[in-house]
């Protein structure tokens, strides 16, 4: 099946459409565009985690496998579809390396943070893993810096690859992601 460009590829309701397609009919054509458009994004994403290839193409087919099955707990009103597939990739790549020794030391920093409970309950953890602040934080940017964070870590593309996209010297893209960034912490550090 040969898959062309949606013209709709960032807009999260047409997404969210597709993976409700996917949910109710089982609808494999909707099911080939949410994987043709987002596969090789969480590739790259994570690929750049220090993620080797082979194995980010198996967590890049569980991911789509976890889409297929369980699409009809996607909940637009909580992330668009883009944060909780990247979100179940990073879970996949997470549960992969919990083995490894290495693993060990970065366990006991996450099993800390969830020992914290935020103002209304939850854990720290659960409260970044929700995704609506994130999301909120994001849009409270200046709309080129949302845009370039959006590139770069919900897109994992690199900073070359936004500097060409949005026709700007490189050095600028980085230090916009910088401040960026900066902002982005400091408005999740201050949620209500």
């Amino acid at each position: 099946m040969t898959q062309t460009a949606s013209p709709h590829t960032d807009d999260p309701v047409y997404w969210s459409a597709q993976v409700t397609a996917v949910a109710s009919r089982r609808d494999v054509d909707a099911f080939m565009r949410i994987f043709a458009h987002y596969g090789p994004r969480l590739q790259r994403y994570l690929v750049g985690l220090a993620v080797p290839a082979p194995q980010a193409e198996e967590l890049v087919q569980e991911t789509m496998l976890r889409v297929w099955r369980r699409a009809a707990m996607f909940d637009a009103s909580r992330a668009n579809l883009s944060t909780w597939m990247f979100r179940i990739a990073r879970n996949l790549y997470i549960d992969s390396v919990r083995g490894e020794p290495h693993w060990l030391p970065i366990q006991d920093g996450l099993d800390r943070l969830d020992e914290l409970p935020g103002e209304d309950g939850t854990t720290s953890t659960e409260s970044y893993a929700d995704g609506v602040g994130l999301d909120r934080a994001i849009d409270g940017l200046p709309p080129q810096q949302a845009r370039m964070i959006r590139m770069s870590y919900f897109e994992a593309k690199s900073h070359s690859e936004i500097a060409r996209e949005l026709h700007q010297p490189l050095g600028s893209v980085k230090s916009n992601l910088r401040r960026a960034f900066a902002r982005l912490q400091a408005a999740m550090r201050n949620r209500p």
